[in-house]
C-alpha cells in the first residue's frame, strides 16, 4: 500500500475563456497520479461536509483512492487559480489544515504501507504540519519517504521557517523532489542544483537518495550517489501548467516503485541506483508531466497513457535520424533496456 498525507481542496480556476472548479491539492493530485498508474494508494487528508467536500471525495474514489479519514466540519479547504494566457498558474488560497486525533490512529493508518508521501502545504501550516511530521517518523523505519516543498509563499510567507520546515521532511526522506522556483525563493542567491546537492547530503545515511529538480522547459535534473543526470523536456503544446509537478512525482515514485525498490528494507538499493537509472526514472517522470501539460487541469495520466506516449519515443529514437528529427518526442532519450520495468502492468 502507498499512502499520501497532505491536502485536498477545490481549484476554482480563473481562465481567459471563464471560471471552472477542479478538486486538487498536491498531496491529492499525487495520489489520483499514483493510482491512475495502477497502486494501490490511500490518502490521508482532511476535507469537510459540504459540496466541495463532496467532490474531493468523489473525485478519489473515482481513481479508486481510498479514504481512511471522513469528513469533518470544518469548510473544504479553496485555492482560487488564475491561469494567464502562456498557460501559467498563480493561486491564492482559503485553508484549513489539521488533523486532529491522527497520530493516535497511525499505526492502524499505516500498516502495510511501503511508501508514504507528502509535501506542499501539508508540511508547512500550523497546526497540521506537526501531524504530518510525525507520520513520517512514525512510517520511517518501515517505508520509503519522498517529499515535494511545493512551495507556496502566499500562505507560508517566512522563508526561513519555510526552509526549516523543508529541512526537517528532506532529512527524512528517500526521494526528494523540488522545482528550480522552490529552492530560489528557499535559498535566495544559490544556484537550484547546488542546493539539491546540499539536501542530499542532508539525514546523513538517513537523508535522501536521490534529489530532483524540475526545471519546467529545461527539463529535469537529478543527483544521487552515482552522480548527476538529466532529461530533456518533450515537446509538447501546453494546456496549462496546473498538476504538472504532481504528475511528475507520481510518475517518479511510481517508477520507485516498478523497480521493486520501496519499503525500508530498499533503501541501500535505492541508494546504489545507477546514473542510468536514475535518468530513466526522470525520463518517466517527464512524460507524465507532459501528458498532464498536454490538456487542461491537474489530470494525470493512466498507465496505458504513459505507456503508449513512452512507446512514441521509442519509437522516434529506433526510428532513425530523419524520422526522429520528424516527432515531437525529445531526439535526444535513450532506448535504455531499463524503461521496461515502468511499463509493467
Amino acid at each position: 500500500m502507498l499512502t499520501v498525507i497532505g491536502e485536498g481542496l477545490v481549484d476554482v480556476v480563473q481562465r481567459p475563456s471563464g471560471v471552472q472548479a477542479h478538486v486538487g491539492g498536491s498531496p491529492l493530485n499525487v495520489a489520483v497520479g499514483l493510482a491512475r498508474l495502477e497502486h494501490p494508494v490511500q490518502f490521508i487528508g482532511r476535507y469537510g461536509r459540504d459540496a466541495y467536500g463532496e467532490s474531493v471525495a468523489a473525485h478519489l474514489k473515482a481513481s479508486s483512492v481510498l479514504l481512511p479519514q471522513p469528513p469533518d466540519g470544518l469548510p473544504t479547504s479553496v485555492a482560487a487559480a488564475l491561469i494567464d494566457d502562456d498557460g501559467a498558474a498563480s493561486y491564492t488560497f482559503d485553508l484549513a489544515w489539521e488533523l486532529p486525533g491522527l497520530v493516535d490512529r497511525l499505526p492502524f493508518l499505516l500498516q502495510g504501507t511501503t511508501l508514504l508521501h507528502t509535501g506542499s502545504i501539508a508540511t508547512m501550516l500550523a497546526p497540521g504540519a506537526a501531524e504530518v511530521l510525525a507520520a513520517v517518523e512514525h512510517a520511517h523505519p518501515s517505508s520509503t519517504i519522498s517529499f515535494d516543498p511545493n512551495c507556496r509563499p502566499s500562505i507560508i510567507a517566512n522563508v526561513d521557517y519555510a526552509r526549516q520546515q523543508a529541512e526537517k521532511f528532506v532529512s527524512l526522506a528517500d526521494v526528494v523532489k523540488a522545482s528550480d522556483e522552490d529552492l530560489e525563493w528557499l535559498y535566495p542567491g544559490v544556484d537550484p542544483l547546488e542546493s539539491a546537492r546540499r539536501w542530499l547530503s542532508l539525514g546523513g545515511t538517513e537523508g535522501p537518495a536521490m534529489v530532483v529538480v524540475t526545471r519546467g522547459g529545461a527539463g529535469p535534473w537529478g543527483v544521487n550517489a552515482a552522480g548527476e543526470t538529466h532529461f530533456p523536456a518533450p515537446a509538447v503544446e501546453v494546456a496549462d501548467t496546473v498538476g504538472a509537478g504532481d504528475s511528475f512525482m507520481a510518475a517518479l515514485l511510481s517508477g520507485v516503485v516498478d523497480l521493486g525498490l520501496d519499503g525500508a528494507q530498499n533503501r541501500k538499493d535505492l541508494r546504489g541506483l545507477s546514473a542510468g537509472s536514475l535518468r530513466e526514472l526522470l525520463a518517466h517522470a517527464a512524460r507524465a508531466a507532459a501528458v498532464t501539460v498536454s490538456r487542461a487541469g491537474a489530470n494525470p495520466p493512466t498507465r496505458t497513457e504513459l505507456n503508449r506516449m513512452e512507446l512514441r519515443d521509442l519509437d522516434a529514437t529506433t526510428a532513425g535520424p530523419a524520422t526522429a528529427a520528424s516527432s515531437s518526442a525529445d531526439s535526444n532519450s535513450s532506448a535504455d533496456p531499463e524503461i521496461s520495468d515502468f511499463n509493467r502492468s
